[in-house]
């Protein structure tokens, strides 16, 4: 079993910056893991994913060079470092954790889910 939670979340203006993190507990060894966010009335959706090495990473076409996702294994924390923020950056950010090789972006590759943080980005 793999715990994660999540943290970071709140207010800022356009433009601005947030780290989130994802505290994770359990077995971790080997696990993908990621970060999707869910707006009012939409499905959930990719963000980002990060291989257990940290080598490799992908990301939504909407984040590309604003968002970077990091992981540090032996605090069992993942990061997600938001610049640039948009009014529509604005969702619950959510932190998932897969076994995995190829790096999943659909949720049900996910076998691991966090409660949410929100990220709210004002005009």
């Amino acid at each position: 079993q793999v715990q994660l939670v999540e943290s970071g979340g709140g207010l800022v203006q356009a433009g601005g910056s947030l780290r989130l993190s994802c505290a994770a507990s359990g077995r971790t060894f080997m696990y993908a893991m990621g970060w999707f966010r869910q707006a009012p009335g939409k499905e959930r959706e990719f963000v980002a994913a990060i291989s257990w090495s940290g080598g490799s990473t992908t990301y939504a076409d909407s984040v590309k060079g604003r968002f970077t996702i990091s992981r540090d294994n032996a605090k069992k924390t993942l990061y997600l470092q938001m610049n640039s923020l948009k009014p529509e950056d604005t969702a619950v950010y959510y932190c998932a954790a897969a076994q995995a090789v190829v790096l999943p972006t659909t949720p049900r590759r996910y076998d691991y889910w966090g409660q949410g943080t929100q990220v709210t980005v004002s005009s």
